[in-house]
């Protein structure tokens, strides 16, 4: 299929809906794309294990699916537990940055996610938040293990604020983001779904220009500006404003099925 596309979704506020439900029309056109021998999946910031049950609700047989913010690729396997096995890894110490963002952020909450989706933390996060595979340990405990990701959360910080203090860390050899609220992305250096997917994009043979890919947060706004430099890079109409400067496109917001939307404009 010559004119076969990449499209690659991310979950949470682009296909999910913050009730977590996803909408007919959302479903009916990613089942279309897909139906079509498009390469169509999840680029999220997930874990694993949290990413597959969203899979199986759209009815996608993905070939790779990227988690963890771009650290975990999995490849369709059907002999390993839940049709995936990991194929790229990405870690990192994460003693260092630990301290540096506690000597900012003395009340924050801490999660380190490791390569088998088990998050260890300390403090308090929202049920549900960090899957089923969680355990609660001492600060110093989260030092001792490689990371895929660092979570930290500060819910006593406005957004703004917490920006500021985010940017004034100077945190180096490592990736990160903001997300909507006080929730800061911790990720190995150079590592994001945007070098994940062009990874998964030169294993597939899929040109650069066939790319679309779909996102709501700021830990799409690489996996943006790569999509938007030959493709398409799609922002959600609810997105915050530097989302949205990252992406070649804007399409409607979640409650007006952006994803269906521009799917239905986009894909033949």
């Amino acid at each position: 299929m010559t004119d076969r596309l990449l499209i690659a979704l991310d979950i949470d506020g682009t296909v999910l809906h913050e009730d977590g439900t996803i909408t007919e029309a959302v479903h009916d056109e990613v089942t279309r794309a897909h139906a079509a021998g498009h390469e169509v999946m999840l680029a999220t910031g997930r874990a694993p294990a949290m990413t597959i049950p969203v899979l199986e609700r759209l009815g996608l047989t993905a070939e790779y699916l990227v988690c963890s913010n771009g650290a975990i690729t999995l490849r369709r396997d059907p002999e390993a537990p839940f049709g995936y096995s990991r194929e790229h890894v990405e870690t990192f110490d994460p003693s260092q940055v630990l301290l540096t963002v506690r000597e900012s952020l003395e009340s924050a909450n801490y999660a380190v996610e490791d390569q088998t989706g088990l998050y260890r933390f300390t403090g308090w996060f929202p049920d549900g938040s960090l899957g089923a595979y969680s355990e609660k340990v001492e600060f110093e405990e989260l030092m001792t293990h490689r990371a895929t990701r660092v979570v930290v959360i500060s819910p006593e910080h406005q957004i703004e604020e917490f920006l500021k203090i985010v940017e004034n860390m100077g945190l180096h050899k490592v990736s990160y983001n903001v997300g909507w609220t006080a929730w800061l992305d911790i990720a190995p250096d150079g590592v994001n779904k945007a070098t994940a997917l062009e990874r998964v994009r030169a294993e597939l043979g899929i040109p650069r220009a066939n790319v679309i890919a779909i996102g709501d947060g700021r830990n799409d706004i690489d996996m943006l500006r790569w999509a938007s430099e030959e493709g398409h890079g799609v922002a959600m109409g609810d997105a915050p404003e530097d989302v949205q400067d990252a992406a070649n496109t804007v399409t409607e917001t979640g409650l007006n099925n952006g994803v269906a939307v521009i799917l239905g404009k986009l894909v033949p």
